[in-house]
Protein backbone atom coordinates (compact mmCIF):
# COMPACT_ATOMS: atom_id res chain seq x y z
CA UNK A 1 0.00 0.00 0.00
CA UNK A 2 1.56 3.22 -0.77
CA UNK A 3 1.82 6.41 1.40
CA UNK A 4 -1.20 8.37 -0.14
CA UNK A 5 -3.52 5.88 0.00
CA UNK A 6 -2.86 4.70 3.71
CA UNK A 7 -2.90 8.02 4.64
CA UNK A 8 -6.21 8.57 3.07
CA UNK A 9 -7.82 5.22 4.68
CA UNK A 10 -6.20 6.50 8.41
CA UNK A 11 -7.70 9.97 7.89
CA UNK A 12 -11.37 8.49 7.16
CA UNK A 13 -11.18 5.92 10.15
CA UNK A 14 -9.99 8.63 12.45
CA UNK A 15 -13.26 11.16 11.05
CA UNK A 16 -15.43 8.60 12.12
CA UNK A 17 -14.60 8.53 15.60
CA UNK A 18 -13.57 11.87 16.71
CA UNK A 19 -17.12 12.76 16.83
CA UNK A 20 -17.44 9.79 19.93
CA UNK A 21 -17.94 6.45 20.08
CA UNK A 22 -21.44 4.83 20.61
CA UNK A 23 -22.03 1.98 23.57
CA UNK A 24 -21.26 -1.52 22.21
CA UNK A 25 -24.20 -3.97 22.34
CA UNK A 26 -22.66 -6.39 24.77
CA UNK A 27 -22.34 -4.11 27.02
CA UNK A 28 -25.04 -4.24 29.78
CA UNK A 29 -25.77 -0.42 30.99
CA UNK A 30 -26.99 0.76 34.76
CA UNK A 31 -28.85 3.54 34.07
CA UNK A 32 -29.06 5.98 36.80
CA UNK A 33 -32.10 5.92 37.69
CA UNK A 34 -32.01 2.19 38.35
CA UNK A 35 -28.93 2.55 40.13
CA UNK A 36 -29.95 5.26 42.75
CA UNK A 37 -33.81 3.16 43.02
CA UNK A 38 -31.16 0.01 44.02
CA UNK A 39 -29.75 2.14 46.54
CA UNK A 40 -32.87 3.70 48.29
CA UNK A 41 -34.46 0.33 48.41
CA UNK A 42 -31.66 -1.90 49.54
CA UNK A 43 -29.11 -0.25 51.14
CA UNK A 44 -28.42 -0.66 55.21
CA UNK A 45 -28.28 3.19 55.66
CA UNK A 46 -31.67 3.84 54.40
CA UNK A 47 -33.05 0.53 56.13
CA UNK A 48 -31.47 2.11 59.21
CA UNK A 49 -32.77 5.37 58.39
CA UNK A 50 -36.46 4.04 58.59
CA UNK A 51 -35.56 2.83 62.26
CA UNK A 52 -35.51 6.52 63.10
CA UNK A 53 -39.99 6.14 62.71
CA UNK A 54 -39.36 3.09 64.57
CA UNK A 55 -37.44 4.52 67.33
CA UNK A 56 -40.46 7.46 67.84
CA UNK A 57 -43.62 4.87 67.56
CA UNK A 58 -41.60 3.11 70.55
CA UNK A 59 -41.09 6.83 72.73
CA UNK A 60 -44.72 7.55 71.85
CA UNK A 61 -46.03 4.17 72.85
CA UNK A 62 -43.96 4.77 76.17
CA UNK A 63 -45.50 8.04 76.46
CA UNK A 64 -49.13 6.77 76.27
CA UNK A 65 -48.01 4.77 78.68
CA UNK A 66 -48.27 7.18 81.28
CA UNK A 67 -52.19 7.55 80.54
CA UNK A 68 -53.02 3.87 81.23
CA UNK A 69 -55.35 2.57 84.27
CA UNK A 70 -53.59 0.72 87.12
CA UNK A 71 -54.65 -2.12 89.20
CA UNK A 72 -53.03 -1.44 92.79
CA UNK A 73 -53.13 -4.33 95.34
CA UNK A 74 -51.92 -3.66 98.89
CA UNK A 75 -51.62 -7.08 101.01
CA UNK A 76 -50.46 -6.46 104.58
CA UNK A 77 -51.46 -9.49 107.74
CA UNK A 78 -49.88 -10.02 110.72
CA UNK A 79 -50.04 -13.30 112.94
CA UNK A 80 -48.43 -14.07 115.99
CA UNK A 81 -48.81 -17.01 118.27
CA UNK A 82 -51.83 -17.71 117.25
CA UNK A 83 -53.05 -13.78 117.27
CA UNK A 84 -54.06 -12.35 113.93
CA UNK A 85 -52.87 -8.85 114.62
CA UNK A 86 -53.98 -7.37 111.54
CA UNK A 87 -55.43 -8.63 108.11
CA UNK A 88 -55.91 -5.38 105.70
CA UNK A 89 -56.27 -5.44 102.27
CA UNK A 90 -56.62 -2.33 99.58
CA UNK A 91 -57.15 -2.86 96.12
CA UNK A 92 -57.59 -0.03 93.96
CA UNK A 93 -58.31 0.83 90.31
CA UNK A 94 -57.14 4.28 89.05
CA UNK A 95 -57.73 5.89 85.58
CA UNK A 96 -55.39 9.11 84.79
CA UNK A 97 -56.98 11.69 82.52
CA UNK A 98 -55.23 14.94 80.67
CA UNK A 99 -55.58 17.81 83.05
CA UNK A 100 -54.28 16.48 85.66
CA UNK A 101 -56.92 14.64 86.60
CA UNK A 102 -57.59 10.99 88.14
CA UNK A 103 -60.54 8.82 88.78
CA UNK A 104 -60.20 6.02 91.22
CA UNK A 105 -62.31 3.05 92.75
CA UNK A 106 -61.11 1.55 95.84
CA UNK A 107 -61.88 -1.61 98.14
CA UNK A 108 -60.89 -1.92 101.60
CA UNK A 109 -60.44 -4.74 103.89
CA UNK A 110 -59.46 -5.22 107.45
CA UNK A 111 -59.58 -7.12 110.16
CA UNK A 112 -57.57 -7.98 113.35
CA UNK A 113 -57.21 -7.99 117.16
CA UNK A 114 -54.48 -5.11 116.99
CA UNK A 115 -56.03 -2.39 114.22
CA UNK A 116 -55.52 1.21 114.14
CA UNK A 117 -58.63 2.77 114.87
CA UNK A 118 -59.06 4.41 111.81
CA UNK A 119 -59.10 0.65 110.10
CA UNK A 120 -62.05 -0.09 111.59
CA UNK A 121 -64.21 -0.96 108.81
CA UNK A 122 -67.60 -2.72 107.57
CA UNK A 123 -67.30 -6.31 108.28
CA UNK A 124 -68.21 -6.70 104.35
CA UNK A 125 -65.49 -4.02 103.33
CA UNK A 126 -65.65 -0.22 102.47
CA UNK A 127 -65.89 0.57 98.62
CA UNK A 128 -64.74 4.36 97.90
CA UNK A 129 -65.58 6.08 94.24
CA UNK A 130 -63.55 10.00 93.75
CA UNK A 131 -60.98 12.15 92.17
CA UNK A 132 -58.06 13.43 92.72
CA UNK A 133 -56.56 16.33 90.98
CA UNK A 134 -54.20 19.53 91.08
CA UNK A 135 -55.59 23.01 91.17
CA UNK A 136 -52.32 24.64 90.56
CA UNK A 137 -48.59 22.86 89.57
CA UNK A 138 -50.00 20.19 87.09
CA UNK A 139 -52.91 21.27 86.07
CA UNK A 140 -52.85 22.97 82.81
CA UNK A 141 -49.30 21.17 82.03
CA UNK A 142 -47.75 17.76 83.80
CA UNK A 143 -44.99 15.43 83.06
CA UNK A 144 -47.72 12.77 81.42
CA UNK A 145 -48.79 15.43 79.09
CA UNK A 146 -45.91 17.07 78.40
CA UNK A 147 -43.96 13.88 77.62
CA UNK A 148 -46.79 12.50 74.74
CA UNK A 149 -46.70 16.23 73.45
CA UNK A 150 -43.29 15.82 72.84
CA UNK A 151 -43.11 12.04 71.76
CA UNK A 152 -45.61 13.34 69.05
CA UNK A 153 -43.55 16.38 68.07
CA UNK A 154 -40.21 13.30 68.10
CA UNK A 155 -42.15 11.12 65.64
CA UNK A 156 -42.81 14.31 63.41
CA UNK A 157 -39.21 15.63 63.84
CA UNK A 158 -38.47 11.60 63.01
CA UNK A 159 -39.87 11.95 59.32
CA UNK A 160 -38.01 15.30 58.58
CA UNK A 161 -34.59 13.67 59.49
CA UNK A 162 -35.30 10.47 57.81
CA UNK A 163 -35.85 12.40 54.72
CA UNK A 164 -32.72 14.09 55.34
CA UNK A 165 -30.53 11.10 55.74
CA UNK A 166 -32.31 9.27 52.93
CA UNK A 167 -31.50 12.40 50.64
CA UNK A 168 -27.64 12.57 51.59
CA UNK A 169 -27.37 9.02 50.77
CA UNK A 170 -28.50 9.07 47.41
CA UNK A 171 -26.91 12.48 46.76
CA UNK A 172 -23.59 10.65 47.94
CA UNK A 173 -24.66 7.71 45.64
CA UNK A 174 -24.78 10.34 42.66
CA UNK A 175 -21.67 11.54 43.30
CA UNK A 176 -19.87 7.76 42.83
CA UNK A 177 -22.31 7.55 39.88
CA UNK A 178 -20.94 10.77 37.96
CA UNK A 179 -16.93 10.00 38.80
CA UNK A 180 -17.53 6.38 37.56
CA UNK A 181 -18.95 7.62 34.51
CA UNK A 182 -16.53 10.48 34.08
CA UNK A 183 -13.81 7.73 33.94
CA UNK A 184 -15.48 5.40 31.74
CA UNK A 185 -15.94 8.14 29.34
CA UNK A 186 -11.94 8.95 29.94
CA UNK A 187 -11.02 5.27 29.51
CA UNK A 188 -13.01 5.53 26.05
CA UNK A 189 -10.99 7.90 25.25
CA UNK A 190 -7.94 6.77 25.88
CA UNK A 191 -9.27 3.37 23.79
CA UNK A 192 -10.00 5.38 20.78
CA UNK A 193 -7.26 7.41 20.51
CA UNK A 194 -5.26 4.49 21.44
CA UNK A 195 -6.59 2.51 18.17
CA UNK A 196 -5.88 5.68 16.47
CA UNK A 197 -1.81 6.19 17.09
CA UNK A 198 -1.82 2.32 16.95
CA UNK A 199 -2.74 2.69 13.36
CA UNK A 200 -0.70 5.38 12.44
CA UNK A 201 2.31 3.54 13.93
CA UNK A 202 1.59 0.74 12.03
CA UNK A 203 1.68 3.03 8.65
CA UNK A 204 4.43 5.31 9.40
CA UNK A 205 6.60 1.58 10.25
CA UNK A 206 5.96 0.18 6.86
CA UNK A 207 6.65 3.56 4.79
CA UNK A 208 9.97 3.52 6.83
CA UNK A 209 10.29 0.36 5.25
CA UNK A 210 9.95 1.44 1.58
CA UNK A 211 11.88 4.30 2.03
CA UNK A 212 9.15 7.42 2.09
CA UNK A 213 9.45 8.57 5.20
CA UNK A 214 12.44 9.38 7.92
CA UNK A 215 13.25 6.53 10.33
CA UNK A 216 12.54 8.94 13.05
CA UNK A 217 9.07 9.41 12.07
CA UNK A 218 8.29 5.93 12.97
CA UNK A 219 10.26 6.83 16.80
CA UNK A 220 8.14 9.51 16.78
CA UNK A 221 5.02 7.74 16.43
CA UNK A 222 5.70 4.91 18.79
CA UNK A 223 6.30 7.33 21.48
CA UNK A 224 2.72 8.53 20.98
CA UNK A 225 1.37 4.90 21.06
CA UNK A 226 3.08 4.39 24.36
CA UNK A 227 1.70 7.55 25.73
CA UNK A 228 -1.37 6.68 25.17
CA UNK A 229 -1.13 2.83 26.65
CA UNK A 230 0.68 4.57 29.59
CA UNK A 231 -2.89 7.41 30.11
CA UNK A 232 -5.03 4.25 29.22
CA UNK A 233 -3.65 2.36 32.00
CA UNK A 234 -4.57 4.92 34.64
CA UNK A 235 -7.85 5.42 33.38
CA UNK A 236 -8.16 1.79 34.04
CA UNK A 237 -6.92 2.12 37.04
CA UNK A 238 -9.25 5.23 37.89
CA UNK A 239 -12.12 3.08 36.40
CA UNK A 240 -11.77 0.13 38.78
CA UNK A 241 -11.49 2.36 41.53
CA UNK A 242 -14.68 4.17 40.72
CA UNK A 243 -16.46 0.66 40.06
CA UNK A 244 -15.22 -0.66 43.60
CA UNK A 245 -16.53 2.71 45.03
CA UNK A 246 -19.69 2.24 43.40
CA UNK A 247 -20.29 -1.42 44.36
CA UNK A 248 -20.40 0.39 48.69
CA UNK A 249 -24.04 1.12 47.53
CA UNK A 250 -25.17 -1.81 45.46
CA UNK A 251 -27.52 -4.27 47.43
CA UNK A 252 -30.05 -6.58 47.56
CA UNK A 253 -32.76 -7.97 49.85
CA UNK A 254 -31.17 -9.60 52.83
CA UNK A 255 -28.21 -7.15 53.11
CA UNK A 256 -26.49 -9.10 50.39
CA UNK A 257 -23.79 -6.80 48.95
CA UNK A 258 -23.35 -6.56 44.66
CA UNK A 259 -20.14 -6.48 43.06
CA UNK A 260 -19.90 -4.98 39.25
CA UNK A 261 -19.06 -7.19 37.09
CA UNK A 262 -17.05 -5.94 34.10
CA UNK A 263 -19.53 -6.25 31.53
CA UNK A 264 -21.55 -3.32 32.90
CA UNK A 265 -20.64 0.00 32.44
CA UNK A 266 -22.50 3.63 32.48
CA UNK A 267 -24.98 5.58 30.62
CA UNK A 268 -23.05 8.09 28.57
CA UNK A 269 -26.36 9.79 27.88
CA UNK A 270 -26.97 10.08 31.75
CA UNK A 271 -28.00 13.73 31.34
CA UNK A 272 -31.95 13.51 30.64
CA UNK A 273 -32.29 10.43 33.23
CA UNK A 274 -30.70 12.74 36.18
CA UNK A 275 -32.55 15.41 35.45
CA UNK A 276 -35.90 13.49 35.67
CA UNK A 277 -35.11 11.40 37.92
CA UNK A 278 -33.63 14.19 40.14
CA UNK A 279 -36.44 16.16 39.36
CA UNK A 280 -34.06 19.39 38.31
CA UNK A 281 -36.12 21.19 36.25
CA UNK A 282 -38.51 21.80 38.48
CA UNK A 283 -36.30 22.09 41.40
CA UNK A 284 -34.52 24.98 38.84
CA UNK A 285 -37.64 26.69 37.94
CA UNK A 286 -40.27 26.59 40.66
CA UNK A 287 -40.02 29.06 43.70
CA UNK A 288 -38.86 26.76 46.86
CA UNK A 289 -40.51 27.30 49.78
CA UNK A 290 -37.73 27.28 52.57
CA UNK A 291 -40.14 27.05 55.15
CA UNK A 292 -40.78 23.26 54.02
CA UNK A 293 -37.17 22.30 54.27
CA UNK A 294 -36.95 19.21 56.05
CA UNK A 295 -33.73 20.57 58.17
CA UNK A 296 -36.39 23.65 59.13
CA UNK A 297 -39.56 21.49 59.57
CA UNK A 298 -37.06 19.49 62.62
CA UNK A 299 -35.78 22.47 63.89
CA UNK A 300 -39.42 24.07 64.33
CA UNK A 301 -40.38 20.24 65.88
CA UNK A 302 -37.27 20.42 67.94
CA UNK A 303 -38.39 24.14 69.23
CA UNK A 304 -42.11 23.17 69.89
CA UNK A 305 -40.70 20.40 72.19
CA UNK A 306 -38.05 23.08 73.64
CA UNK A 307 -41.11 25.40 74.16
CA UNK A 308 -43.49 22.42 75.52
CA UNK A 309 -39.98 21.89 78.46
CA UNK A 310 -40.41 25.87 78.93
CA UNK A 311 -44.11 25.54 79.98
CA UNK A 312 -43.73 22.99 82.34
CA UNK A 313 -40.38 24.30 84.25
CA UNK A 314 -42.45 27.41 84.51
CA UNK A 315 -45.39 25.66 85.61
CA UNK A 316 -43.37 24.02 88.13
CA UNK A 317 -42.88 27.81 90.07
CA UNK A 318 -46.76 27.56 91.54
CA UNK A 319 -47.33 25.76 94.33
CA UNK A 320 -48.65 21.90 94.31
CA UNK A 321 -51.89 22.09 95.77
CA UNK A 322 -53.24 18.46 95.75
CA UNK A 323 -57.24 17.56 96.07
CA UNK A 324 -58.64 14.39 96.60
CA UNK A 325 -62.57 13.34 97.58
CA UNK A 326 -63.77 10.16 97.57
CA UNK A 327 -67.67 8.63 97.90
CA UNK A 328 -67.50 5.77 100.37
CA UNK A 329 -70.39 2.86 100.49
CA UNK A 330 -70.82 -0.40 102.06
CA UNK A 331 -72.97 -1.25 98.87
CA UNK A 332 -71.52 -0.12 95.33
CA UNK A 333 -74.49 -1.55 93.80
CA UNK A 334 -76.86 0.78 94.86
CA UNK A 335 -76.10 3.59 93.04
CA UNK A 336 -77.97 5.99 95.47
CA UNK A 337 -75.51 4.64 98.45
CA UNK A 338 -72.77 6.64 96.88
CA UNK A 339 -73.84 10.69 98.69
CA UNK A 340 -72.03 13.62 100.40
CA UNK A 341 -72.81 11.98 103.72
CA UNK A 342 -69.96 9.67 103.48
CA UNK A 343 -66.54 10.80 102.19
CA UNK A 344 -62.78 10.66 102.74
CA UNK A 345 -61.27 13.97 101.23
CA UNK A 346 -57.78 15.60 101.29
CA UNK A 347 -55.74 18.51 101.02
CA UNK A 348 -51.84 18.56 100.00
CA UNK A 349 -50.07 21.65 99.52
CA UNK A 350 -46.26 22.31 99.40
CA UNK A 351 -44.00 25.14 98.41
CA UNK A 352 -40.43 25.69 97.62
CA UNK A 353 -39.66 29.04 100.08
CA UNK A 354 -36.94 30.44 97.64
CA UNK A 355 -37.72 28.35 93.89
CA UNK A 356 -33.87 28.49 93.18
CA UNK A 357 -33.73 24.83 91.56
CA UNK A 358 -37.38 25.29 90.04
CA UNK A 359 -35.75 28.99 88.62
CA UNK A 360 -32.69 27.42 86.95
CA UNK A 361 -34.45 25.30 85.48
CA UNK A 362 -37.00 27.46 84.30
CA UNK A 363 -33.78 30.40 83.01
CA UNK A 364 -31.60 26.28 81.40
CA UNK A 365 -35.05 25.93 79.13
CA UNK A 366 -35.12 29.72 77.92
CA UNK A 367 -31.38 29.53 77.06
CA UNK A 368 -32.06 26.34 75.43
CA UNK A 369 -34.87 27.42 73.17
CA UNK A 370 -33.56 31.07 72.42
CA UNK A 371 -30.23 28.85 70.95
CA UNK A 372 -32.42 26.76 68.85
CA UNK A 373 -34.47 30.11 67.63
CA UNK A 374 -30.74 31.31 66.69
CA UNK A 375 -29.94 28.13 64.73
CA UNK A 376 -33.30 28.19 62.89
CA UNK A 377 -32.61 31.88 61.98
CA UNK A 378 -29.24 30.73 60.41
CA UNK A 379 -30.17 27.56 59.14
CA UNK A 380 -33.14 29.61 57.04
CA UNK A 381 -30.56 32.20 55.46
CA UNK A 382 -27.85 29.43 54.39
CA UNK A 383 -29.96 27.77 52.75
CA UNK A 384 -31.44 30.10 51.21
CA UNK A 385 -28.22 31.44 49.83
CA UNK A 386 -26.52 28.14 49.02
CA UNK A 387 -29.70 27.32 46.90
CA UNK A 388 -29.21 30.81 44.99
CA UNK A 389 -25.90 30.32 44.78
CA UNK A 390 -26.20 26.75 43.49
CA UNK A 391 -28.63 27.65 41.04
CA UNK A 392 -26.46 30.02 39.39
CA UNK A 393 -23.46 27.92 39.39
CA UNK A 394 -26.00 25.27 37.27
CA UNK A 395 -26.51 28.85 34.61
CA UNK A 396 -22.75 29.07 34.66
CA UNK A 397 -22.28 25.65 33.54
CA UNK A 398 -25.10 25.66 30.57
CA UNK A 399 -22.78 28.41 29.10
CA UNK A 400 -19.36 26.55 29.71
CA UNK A 401 -21.00 23.26 27.97
CA UNK A 402 -21.85 25.39 25.29
CA UNK A 403 -18.11 27.07 24.82
CA UNK A 404 -16.39 23.40 25.61
CA UNK A 405 -18.67 21.92 23.02
CA UNK A 406 -17.40 24.57 19.82
CA UNK A 407 -13.98 24.04 20.97
CA UNK A 408 -14.26 20.61 21.03
CA UNK A 409 -16.07 21.38 17.39
CA UNK A 410 -12.97 23.49 16.77
CA UNK A 411 -10.10 20.98 17.45
CA UNK A 412 -11.84 18.28 15.14
CA UNK A 413 -11.68 20.72 12.47
CA UNK A 414 -8.48 21.51 12.83
CA UNK A 415 -7.28 18.11 13.35
CA UNK A 416 -9.16 16.88 10.08
CA UNK A 417 -7.34 19.70 8.28
CA UNK A 418 -3.92 19.47 9.63
CA UNK A 419 -4.45 15.38 8.43
CA UNK A 420 -5.20 16.47 5.38
CA UNK A 421 -2.75 18.73 4.75
CA UNK A 422 -0.29 15.80 5.67
CA UNK A 423 -2.02 13.73 3.28
CA UNK A 424 -0.79 16.28 0.41
CA UNK A 425 2.52 16.47 2.13
CA UNK A 426 2.15 19.96 3.21
CA UNK A 427 2.56 19.16 7.30
CA UNK A 428 4.63 16.56 9.58
CA UNK A 429 3.39 13.84 11.92
CA UNK A 430 4.53 16.06 14.64
CA UNK A 431 1.68 18.57 14.13
CA UNK A 432 -1.06 15.92 13.78
CA UNK A 433 0.26 14.56 17.03
CA UNK A 434 0.01 17.74 18.90
CA UNK A 435 -3.78 18.58 17.22
CA UNK A 436 -4.69 15.26 18.40
CA UNK A 437 -3.35 15.98 21.97
CA UNK A 438 -5.36 19.11 22.08
CA UNK A 439 -8.70 17.39 20.83
CA UNK A 440 -7.29 14.68 23.69
CA UNK A 441 -7.46 17.44 26.24
CA UNK A 442 -10.40 19.25 25.29
CA UNK A 443 -12.60 15.71 25.56
CA UNK A 444 -11.02 14.87 28.97
CA UNK A 445 -12.62 18.34 29.71
CA UNK A 446 -15.39 17.95 28.76
CA UNK A 447 -15.93 14.67 30.65
CA UNK A 448 -14.64 16.74 33.74
CA UNK A 449 -16.81 19.51 33.15
CA UNK A 450 -19.72 16.53 32.66
CA UNK A 451 -19.22 15.53 36.41
CA UNK A 452 -19.12 18.85 37.65
CA UNK A 453 -22.28 20.07 35.80
CA UNK A 454 -24.22 16.29 37.24
CA UNK A 455 -22.36 17.01 40.64
CA UNK A 456 -24.26 20.62 40.79
CA UNK A 457 -27.79 18.99 39.90
CA UNK A 458 -27.13 16.59 42.80
CA UNK A 459 -26.36 18.91 44.96
CA UNK A 460 -29.20 21.14 44.42
CA UNK A 461 -31.12 18.10 45.25
CA UNK A 462 -29.50 17.67 48.19
CA UNK A 463 -29.41 21.06 49.78
CA UNK A 464 -32.93 21.12 48.68
CA UNK A 465 -33.11 17.58 50.87
CA UNK A 466 -36.34 16.46 48.26
CA UNK A 467 -36.50 12.44 48.63
CA UNK A 468 -38.15 11.23 44.71
CA UNK A 469 -39.88 8.34 44.68
CA UNK A 470 -39.07 4.97 42.46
Amino acid sequence: MGRTNFLVLMFLFCAGFYKGTAQTFDETILRFDEYLGYVKKFHPIVKQAELIIDESQAKLMKARGGFDPKVEVDYDRKKFKNTEYYDKLNAAFKIPTWYGIELKANFEEADGLFLNPENNLPDDGLYSAGVSFSIAQGFLINERMASLKQAKLFREQAKADRDILVNTILYDASLVYFNWLQAYNETVIFEDFLKNAKMRFEGVKRNVEVGEVAAIDSIEARIVVNDRKFNLEKSKLKLLKAKLELSNYLWLENNVPVELQDGIVPDVTSELVVDKTLNVDNLTSGEFQVEMHPKLQSLNYKYESLDLERRLKANMLLPTIDLQYNFLSEVPEVARSFNTSAYKSGVNVSFPLFLRKERGDLKLSKVKLQDTQYEITSTKLTLQNKITAIKRELESYVVQNSLVANVLSDYERMLIAEERKFTAGESSLFLVNSRESKLIDAKLKAAELQNKFLSAKALLFNNLAVNPEF
